[in-house]
């Protein structure tokens, strides 16, 4: 009996240890997912980073509403991608872009990217565009500055007058390739800005838009044509990229401006000193079409009717030149407000087209669109389908 009762102390006493070793474990493995929670907690309010560029601006382009930023404002050098404007200033000088041109020698073996021009050989301007565009020729570029303005110092000059029309007050040049100079620098929204305005140029959408060229190479022996292939691995990566431009220097690091449009709206990326150029340019491009439409907040034509002050003005139409869209998200169609605002000056002829108010677009305080109305003043009864077909055909 004693033994018994021995027995059953000492397994009372191992059951016992057993339940405190069981419960330490349960308050270890709580614990655990206690710190657990905590670190996925916390790791899930950390939001990753847009870009590991040092500069990035990401715009839509008919806007120019910024999408995207890091740094947009920094001025940093930008390598290569300098062409984009050495490329638009030279379409837009007026010269003939298929006329044959003698390479000058000061174009002949600069150092860095070449297309490996020759004294004495002849290219157009054209030619010379696409191997600065595709195979980024530094030698391109020297050509066709000496070929437009007679010198490199002339074409410099007529590229930094180029950046300062468009408002660029953070953009300098000094060279026409972007081989490295401390004093040669932009930033992420002017290089994006420059960008969308050459866009809109045919010419130059259609030379970095091309995936390859073939252009002359008349004093080689061996092989009279040069096939240029393009750098930029967007446009074999992204069905609807269409531009723009690779670069890079020590100093600079690795730049990129990347475009694609998908049905009516374009989106233009910059990255400067970014080592995953092309990976982050693409991931930010499809952010921008996955989170933004190109909205139509108004149609060309009638916006509203007169209600100004000139009581003989009352009811006559009030129309806007063009369509007008604005790059929005979702949650933002709810919070754009337009408003009317007329001019103090009352109507003075009976006859013209007439600017008599502002129509003014708010998204949440902060004006992103203002615009012209226009009228014609008529005393007498006139079908109104009649007014706005005038009004329509004047602009």
């Amino acid at each position: 009996m004693e033994k018994s009762i021995k027995n059953t102390s000492i397994c009372g006493k191992i059951w016992a240890f057993l339940q405190i070793l069981m419960l330490v474990c349960v308050f270890v493995i709580l614990m655990c997912f206690s710190d657990f929670g905590m670190v996925a907690s916390a790791s899930a309010k950390k939001v990753p980073p847009l870009t590991s560029a040092e500069g990035m601006a990401t715009i839509e382009a008919s806007t120019g509403r910024l999408l995207y930023a890091k740094d947009e404002n920094k001025r940093l050098p930008m390598a290569s991608t300098t062409k984009i404007i050495t490329a638009i200033v030279a379409i837009e000088s007026g010269k003939d872009l298929d006329q044959k041109h003698e390479i000058p020698k000061e174009a002949v073996g600069i150092e860095g990217s070449s297309i490996y021009l020759k004294k004495g050989e002849h290219l157009t301007l054209r030619e010379l565009l696409y191997g600065l565009m595709l195979r980024s020729g530094n030698d391109s570029a020297v050509a066709i500055a000496i070929i437009v303005s007679g010198s490199v110092e002339n074409f410099i000059n007529k590229m930094n007058s180029f950046c300062l029309n468009l408002g660029l007050q953070n953009t300098h040049l000094v060279t026409v390739n972007g081989l490295h100079d401390d004093n040669h620098y932009t930033t992420a929204l002017e290089l994006a800005k420059v960008t969308a305005y050459a866009m809109k140029n045919q010419t130059f959408k259609t030379i970095v838009s091309s995936k390859e060229k073939v252009i002359d190479n008349e004093l080689d022996k061996k092989y009279k044509i040069r096939l240029l292939k393009n750098k930029n691995k967007l446009l074999k990566n992204m069905s609807d990229a269409d531009g723009v431009k690779t670069g890079y220097t020590k100093k600079a690091g690795r730049c990129f401006v990347g475009s694609a449009t998908r049905g009516n709206m374009q989106v233009i990326c910059v990255v400067l000193n970014c080592v995953p150029m092309f990976e982050e340019s693409a991931n930010l491009i499809e952010k921008a079409f996955y989170e933004y439409k190109l909205v139509k907040l108004l149609d060309k034509g009638e916006v509203t009717k007169y209600s100004g002050e000139n009581k003989k003005a009352v009811g006559l139409p009030l129309a806007i030149k063009e369509d007008v869209y604005y790059p929005l998200k979702l949650d933002e169609l709810s919070k754009v407000k337009g408003n009317v605002v007329y001019d103090q000056k009352p109507l003075v002829s009976s006859e013209n087209l007439q600017s008599v108010a502002t129509f003014k677009i708010e998204l949440e305080n902060n004006l992103i669109f203002s615009e012209k109305l226009y009228t014609i003043f008529i005393e007498e009864e006139t079908n109104f389908e009649d007014i706005l077909k005038k009004i329509i055909e004047k602009f």
